[in-house]
């Protein structure tokens, strides 16, 4: 016969299952009040939780706007979410057009098995275009990150390790999309949690092997569109932070509806995203079929190991060296 402490016990442990984890560093937006909050960190003065650098010349508000309909409501610790905005003012240090912020800590984001947690999402309105390639949300050395507009499905929002798609699902408007990248820097994987809405994460990639690296300041909070284009584009984020093991499954509490105004414009899946299998060769995103890379592919970089080569009138450059090459 169970004993009331020990009900309680138990209820206590299926309450908290869902929370887990122990945050390290907390990407909140809910220091910052308007965008040039974010104007306050420079090299000489590292102030507050994100480094802000990489933009165009435009001021940082033409850029970053905080606003609560730009949350994922289901994230009721927030008091209000991002929208991030690329156009053909958005580049920095090449043609990309490029609005990223990269987290300011002393903390090691580089050790053990680390849960990278954040919730993206886009409307009708300045939608992305997905006839170009998209990165989004990826580490310097791009080992995993998301992409959209890129083969075999234009229109899904895809997850990659090393450029191979390992997991998508159409990237609708109006819904957001909960991601956490499980990254084990000691043994050398990375997988992915993923779900909609409300939903709780669930692991829709198990652990694959590859050359997870970090070092604290190059995870980028954001989007780099790979062709400059007259195009604007909004995207959405929020519940962003990184968190030591075991993971936090739960968004939030909330109905998970998408803001009304002024990004959504339909309401959201309240079910999981649906998974794709990883097949045993998956398709490279960017490579050509064969030994040289196409236009805009990766051609380089600390743990690439695709491509090196170009097609004819094509050279290899160095983007962000030593860690991503691209052919141009």
């Amino acid at each position: 016969m169970f004993s009331l402490a020990s009900i309680a016990a138990s209820l206590l442990l299926l309450s908290t299952g869902a929370n887990a984890g122990t945050k390290i560093w907390d990407g909140s937006f809910n220091p910052f009040s308007s965008a040039a909050d974010f104007d306050k960190w420079s090299w000489s003065t590292p102030v507050g939780t994100y480094q802000w650098y990489i933009h165009g010349t435009q001021p940082s508000s033409h850029y970053l706007a905080l606003d609560p309909a730009y949350k994922n409501p289901a994230d009721t610790a927030e008091t209000h979410g991002l929208k991030v905005t690329i156009d053909s003012t958005a580049q920095w240090n090449s043609q990309m057009e490029r609005t990223e912020l990269i987290p300011q800590t002393s903390q090691n984001l580089g050790q053990g098995n680390l849960f990278y947690h954040f919730s993206v999402m886009r409307s009708d309105t300045n939608a992305p275009d997905p006839t170009l390639e998209h990165q989004v949300v990826f580490f310097e050395s791009h080992f995993t990150e998301l992409k959209y507009g890129v083969g075999p499905t234009t229109t899904d929002l895809q997850w990659m390790i090393q450029g191979q798609r390992q997991w998508g699902t159409p990237f609708t408007a109006g819904t957001w999309f909960n991601f956490a990248y499980d990254i084990d820097f000691s043994a050398g994987t990375v997988g992915l949690w993923a779900s909609t809405g409300s939903a709780p994460l669930t692991k829709v990639v198990q652990n694959i092997k590859t050359s997870p690296s970090t070092n604290s300041e190059d995870w980028h909070v954001g989007v780099l569109r790979i062709v400059n284009g007259p195009g604007t584009e909004d995207w959405y984020f929020s519940g962003v932070y990184i968190e030591n093991g075991p993971i936090t499954t739960s968004v939030g509490s909330g109905n998970g509806t998408a803001p009304t105004s002024p990004p959504a414009t339909s309401p959201p899946a309240t079910t999981p995203p649906a998974t794709t299998p990883p097949a045993t060769t998956p398709p490279p995103t960017t490579s050509a079929p064969g030994p040289a890379q196409t236009q805009w592919g990766q051609c380089g970089g600390t743990g690439y190991t695709g491509p090196t080569t170009c097609q004819s009138g094509f050279t290899c450059v160095a983007v962000s060296p030593p860690y991503y090459y691209q052919c141009q």
